[in-house]
């Protein structure tokens, strides 16, 4: 019997990078079959042949995944790293359609409530990744976050703009991407192959395969640095296996790629992997083992912000 996933909790996690600090913001465990959907070669044997990934990534037979999204306060600025799924969207898929999570709440209580949030930095233009980009006032969806850029890669924004979409990812657009743009604060950026800084210590580099413009986030604090990833790689699991695709990638050879590199960048350094749908504990340092990879997990310590709130 395949056991259940782990439940999202309140209590926000943080890592301290020095003068950047990263809060892992829950919105929802998303539910077992998540994972042979998603990564379709992950199977039992595969998990078999990494037994670290047990029991906080996997269970008996599955991979474990999130929804979650990275707050950071660096420079005076408050950063979301991806919005999530979203509350109240018409969704094709059950588990994304019309949810009711206590996500702002959360955010706000690790001490970034909508308001003061200054920049949104999106990875790639997947529906599980704009979600809160937008929340419904009236009839209308507007910015959650009124007073923030949000910031994606021109890559990323001209090949959806080109794209012929399905009905489903129309609907996506219409209401957590387009009201955004609508309101001029949507900006796009070039993604060099040496990344482009968008504040000291927080720079987006390339990562393209899911999507042709998706990108993963770089974090240089004063104490060490780190990586988020969006979903250049989805789970642990690709660490142990670098070639495991995902069902929507665009580009599997690409992403596969990209993966390597980012990986091979990061594997027996102290710079940290914040997995963008990894299960608790979320993060870790990557090691070479025996001709592969594999993560060292960091659990990160609770948000002060949220010990205090309420």
């Amino acid at each position: 019997m395949t056991q259940p996933t782990p439940a999202a909790t309140d209590t926000p996690l943080s890592w301290d990078f020095g003068g950047i600090t990263v809060h892992r913001i829950d919105e929802i465990a998303l539910p077992p079959q998540t994972g042979p959907w998603l990564l379709p070669g992950a199977t039992k044997e595969v998990i078999d042949q990494a037994p670290w990934l047990r029991p906080h990534f996997a269970g008996a037979e599955v991979p474990y995944l999130a929804s979650h999204t990275f707050a950071v306060a660096a420079g005076g600025l408050r950063i979301l790293v991806d919005t999530g799924i979203g509350n109240g969207k018409e969704r094709a898929n059950p588990a994304w359609n019309r949810l009711d999570t206590e996500y702002l709440r959360r955010l706000t209580a690790a001490g970034f409530a909508p308001e003061s949030v200054d920049l949104v930095i999106v990875t790639h233009l997947h529906t599980d990744h704009v979600g809160w980009n937008t929340r419904l006032d009236g009839d209308h969806w507007v910015p959650t976050f009124p007073n923030a850029r949000y910031l994606t890669s021109r890559t990323e924004w001209d090949y959806w703009a080109a794209a012929a979409l399905d009905a489903n990812r129309r609907q996506m657009f219409r209401d957590s991407v387009l009201p955004v743009h609508d309101h001029g604060q949507f900006d796009l950026a070039d993604i060099p192959a040496e990344g482009h800084q968008v504040q000291t210590g927080i720079r987006l580099v390339p990562a393209a395969g899911h999507t042709p413009g998706q990108i993963a986030v770089e974090l240089h604090g004063t104490n060490r640095s780190g990586l988020i990833t969006g979903d250049s790689i989805h789970h642990p699991v690709q660490l142990s296996h670098p070639y495991l695709t995902s069902c929507v990638d665009i580009d599997p050879e690409q992403a596969v790629s990209s993966r390597h590199r980012l990986l091979d960048r990061l594997a027996d350094t102290d710079d940290l992997l914040l997995g963008t749908h990894f299960p608790h504990p979320t993060a870790g340092l990557v090691r070479r083992e025996q001709g592969r990879y594999r993560l060292l997990p960091e659990p990160g310590t609770p948000t002060a912000a949220a010990a205090t709130a309420g």
